[in-house]
């Protein structure tokens, strides 16, 4: 998908599916960016690669050619945010936002001057998107993600954000950060749905795009149901992981 179609339709919040990618792979990304996912989204903050695996795997996905690239960086850096982008990513997923101060910070790492403060030096994204500055800007997205208690206690705040493009819930930090003793942990699962709900709401509220990790398509049809506008499935090495010991317990039982 073009950076450009893919960027408006995640401020127009129509629904989109994506697919997490956490291993440096590049030819089984290609061929998850051929199935037909709205995006591919590349893991370099916990995922098992480095700027080489995700070069590759941006290479990747515009071979598969169905599927716009993300990257979540590994901080809210400017050179974290700039060498995804100049990588060839569509956008970005920041991690660990805790107030509109720090999204407002990884807004400007991805505008060229006099709207940010991102570094000239379009190595590859110049061949997809085009080197003007100005048609980098209006072609990029970025994401923070909500996961700590700030970043729950400031979401409003946060969505507000001139620039942002839309918010996206880590559900195994935002597990802890309202008390679960382990991502997933049943004793706070009410808690969590309130969380959840309250980032969609904010997000609603701010006009802007609502995404959410899961980790099946039958969680992803739910959320976007319940109002989130975009929704990942994860991830290819458990996939891998989940098919494999599916395949021996059927040739084993």
């Amino acid at each position: 998908m073009a950076s450009a179609e893919f960027a408006r339709k995640l401020r127009d919040r129509e629904k989109l599916v994506g697919y997490w990618v956490v291993l440096d792979a590049p030819i089984a990304t290609e061929r998850i960016a051929r199935v037909g996912y709205d995006y591919v989204a590349v893991d370099v903050q916990h995922g098992l690669l480095g700027y080489s695996g995700m070069l590759g795997a941006m290479l990747a996905i515009d071979a598969g050619g169905t599927s716009a690239g993300l990257v979540r960086v590994e901080a809210n850096e400017a050179s974290a945010i700039g060498r995804a982008l100049d990588a060839g990513a569509t956008g970005v997923i920041v991690p660990l936002i805790d107030t509109a101060t720090d999204a407002a910070a990884a807004v400007s790492a991805t505008r060229y001057p006099p709207m940010g403060r991102r570094s000239y030096g379009p190595m590859r994204s110049g061949l997809r998107i085009g080197p003007r500055p100005a048609e980098a800007d209006d072609q990029t997205v970025v994401i923070a993600m909500i996961e700590t208690p700030q970043g729950l206690a400031n979401v409003r705040e946060i969505c507000a954000t001139e620039g942002l493009d839309g918010v996206y819930v880590g559900p195994s930090d935002l597990c802890l950060a309202i008390g679960g003793a382990y991502p997933g942990d049943p004793a706070v699962a009410e808690r969590f749905e309130e969380a959840v709900r309250t980032v969609r709401e904010a997000a609603d509220e701010a006009g802007i795009a609502a995404g959410i990790h899961n980790p099946s398509g039958e969680l992803a049809a739910r959320r976007l149901a319940e109002g989130y506008t975009f929704a990942t499935v994860a991830s290819d090495l458990v996939h891998l992981e989940q098919t494999a010991t599916a395949h021996l317990k059927d040739a084993t039982s």
